[in-house]
C-alpha cells in the first residue's frame, strides 16, 4: 500500500493556529471517491484537499475538495492552501507569477506575490452575480437576524458558485456581540438554498483591517467558520459593485481591502481581497505548513 504524502496547513494565518485548517494529500493518484471521502472524515478539518496530475496543458495540476460531508466544488481557502503545498513540495513552479489550478469550478488561476520574504496567494473566484436584493425587514430573514443593528447597504442573495446571504452590521463591536439563532439560520439556508449568513461590518479605527466578518453556516453543518476566502470573495463584490470597498482605487485600477474572520471561534484569520481592473476577484493571505509526514490509506 503506497505512502501518500500529507500536511495540515494554517490558512489566511498571520501566526500560527490562527487561520483556518487544511489537510493536503499530494500523491492521490489510486484513490477513488469513497476513499477520499473516508480520508476527509477521518481528519475532520473543514475540507481536506487531494492533488492529481492536470488532466489539461493548461493546468500546474487538478484538485478535488472534500469536506467531512461531501465533495465541495470550489472553497477558496482550500485552493490557497494547495498551491502553498505545491510550491512547498516542488510539483510546479510559477509561470509570470502565477499557478493554475484545474477543478470542478474550471481552471482558475492563483496569484503568487512575495514582499519582505513573506510568500502570499490569492485565488481569482468564479464570477460573482446579485441573486436578489432585499429589504431589510424582509420576512424570510426576520428570525436570522433578530437583534442584529442593520448596516448602511441592503440584504443581499450573492451567488459565487455557492450563495450567500450578505448582511451589514452597524459597527464591529455589535458585530462581534451576535449570538448567532442557529435553527434560524439553519431555516433560511434550507429555504433559499444557501450557505447561511454572512455578516460584516466595517471596522473600529487602528484596527489594521478594513473589514470585521462572521460567517454562519447553517446548510448540513451548524458552525461559524474560522476564514472563508470564497465566502470573503463574494462579499467583495457585492461591496464593488456598490463602490462601498473600504479602500479608494489603486494606480492599476484595482480595488482592495483587508479583513479580519475567525476570532470569535477562538482564530484570528487576515485575508486580502483585490478587485482588478477588469472586476475579477482575488482573495488571499499567507499560509503556514505545520505538520509534514506521510498517509497509509
Amino acid at each position: 500500500m503506497p505512502s501518500r504524502r500529507f500536511l495540515q496547513l494554517d490558512v489566511f494565518s498571520p501566526y500560527p493556529g490562527a487561520g483556518n485548517p487544511l489537510a493536503v494529500v499530494l500523491d492521490s493518484d489510486g484513490l477513488d471517491d469513497k476513499d477520499m471521502q473516508a480520508i476527509a472524515r477521518w481528519t475532520g478539518l473543514p475540507e481536506t484537499t487531494f492533488v492529481f496530475p492536470a488532466a489539461t496543458e493548461d493546468a500546474d495540476y487538478r484538485l478535488r475538495m472534500f469536506s467531512p460531508q461531501a465533495e465541495v466544488p470550489f472553497a477558496g481557502h482550500p485552493s490557497v492552501g494547495t498551491a502553498h503545498a505545491i510550491l512547498e513540495a516542488g510539483i510546479a513552479a510559477p509561470h509570470d507569477g502565477a499557478l493554475v489550478q484545474e477543478g470542478i469550478a474550471g481552471l482558475l488561476p492563483l496569484r503568487i506575490d512575495v514582499a519582505d520574504g513573506v510568500r502570499s496567494i490569492a485565488i481569482r473566484s468564479p464570477r460573482a452575480k446579485v441573486a436578489e436584493v432585499v429589504a431589510r425587514d424582509d420576512a424570510r430573514l426576520a428570525e436570522a437576524v433578530r437583534g442584529w443593528n442593520p448596516g448602511a447597504l441592503p440584504p443581499v442573495l450573492m451567488d459565487g458558485g455557492r450563495r450567500w446571504w450578505l448582511v451589514e452590521v452597524e459597527g464591529e463591536t455589535a458585530l462581534r456581540g451576535i449570538r448567532p439563532d442557529w435553527g434560524a439560520i439553519a431555516k433560511l439556508a434550507e429555504a433559499s438554498g444557501s450557505m447561511g449568513v454572512f455578516a460584516y461590518a466595517r471596522a473600529d479605527t487602528g484596527q489594521g483591517f478594513d473589514l470585521a466578518v462572521r460567517a454562519f453556516v447553517g446548510n448540513g453543518r451548524r458552525f461559524e467558520d474560522a476564514a472563508s476566502g470564497a465566502a470573503n470573495a463574494v462579499l467583495a463584490a457585492w461591496l464593488d459593485e456598490r463602490g462601498a470597498l473600504p479602500r479608494a482605487g489603486e494606480p492599476d485600477g484595482s480595488r482592495r481591502c483587508t479583513v479580519s474572520q475567525g476570532r470569535e471561534v477562538g482564530f484570528d484569520a487576515q485575508l486580502t481581497l483585490l478587485v482588478d481592473a477588469a472586476g475579477e476577484v482575488w482573495s488571499g493571505g499567507q499560509v503556514r505548513t505545520l505538520i509534514r509526514g506521510e498517509l497509509d490509506w
